[in-house]
């Protein structure tokens, strides 16, 4: 498989009812279909330090839906690495083979530890550590969503020359690796806006360890109920959006953002004439697996 960071360019797009605000969309989605956007950013060091000090496998840690475990199990078999996945939900061991994302990980190779809610929450401690690695031996751990500092150092590579034109840059956040290495990379005279995608304020502590100027802003009105969760409201933007660009939105990440940027554009937080870039961060492998849940409870479709 073959990563085309040339296909990473800047589109305008259009959202509905704006006329006097241009936005354009960067196509990190476009670079890989799997490990795409920033989980390629985030990867891409953390998995040449591996190599160079000869780890044979990966482990790392993520949810039921999550675009960096299924990126990183993609990844590790690109790489010729083993994978090793932490995932959070114990009952999920006997229903993965009816989750999209957990099945596609196990077909690139990934092997699974379940573990509790309670567990994963400590799985940062040196006891919950130690017992991994007498369970799968030795391994490079790659954190949950990818941020490290190495992973910033690979977003800080997102922005190019052609993008110092931009009044101000968007990406939506998770972890904060993708937004601190934006900010790290931005000019002085651009703001960075981070529109979270879970509920909470706590991401700003977060972004503030990795993050090393403050012309950045975190917003966190968009995230419809926090990680994973959406409305039809957002479904309906989504679709729209795919509509009127022929661009698929990840309803997770990327839609959540985009929607944020309309509705504070409509609300004239925006000077007319200014230019905003919105990252696309990819994972859109996620739609199938959300479009079940959608389809059980009988509402729209993503499309």
């Amino acid at each position: 498989m073959i990563f085309k960071i040339e296909n990473s360019i800047n589109e305008q797009v259009i959202l509905n009812g704006i006329k006097d605000v241009e936005v354009y969309l960067k196509r990190e989605d476009a670079i890989h279909p799997i490990i795409s956007g920033n989980k390629y950013r985030k990867l891409k060091y953390n998995i040449a330090f591996a190599k160079a000090h000869n780890y044979t496998k990966l482990l790392t840690f993520g949810g039921a839906f999550s675009n960096h475990i299924i990126a990183t199990a993609a990844a590790g078999k690109v790489s010729g690495l083993q994978t090793i996945g932490v995932i959070r939900g114990e009952e999920l061991a006997k229903k993965s083979i009816h989750n999209e994302t957990l099945e596609y990980a196990k077909r690139c190779g990934m092997q699974f530890k379940f573990v509790s809610r309670e567990q994963f929450r400590d799985k940062t401690s040196i006891d919950f550590l130690n017992g991994l690695k007498a369970e799968f031996g030795t391994f490079y751990t790659v954190p949950e969503g990818g941020t490290n500092d190495l992973a910033v150092k690979g977003c800080e590579e997102i922005l190019t020359e052609a993008d110092k034109c931009f009044d101000y840059v968007c990406a939506s956040v998770g972890t904060g690796g993708t937004l601190s290495g934006l900010i790290n990379s931005s000019e002085p005279n651009q703001k960075i806006l981070g529109f979270s995608a879970l509920k909470g304020s706590f991401l700003q502590e977060d972004i503030s360890k990795f993050a090393k100027r403050n012309n950045w802003e975190l917003i966190t009105d968009y995230h419809f109920g926090g990680y994973a969760k959406i409305k039809p409201e957002l479904i309906t933007f989504i679709n729209q959006f795919k509509a009127q660009n022929n661009i698929a939105l990840d309803p997770i990440y990327t839609g959540k953002m985009l929607y944020g940027i309309s509705e504070l554009i409509k609300k004239g937080v925006f000077a007319k004439g200014t230019k905003i870039l919105a990252i696309h961060t990819g994972g859109l492998q996620g739609i199938a697996g959300m479009n079940a849940i959608l389809k059980q409870k009988e509402l729209p479709l993503i499309q």
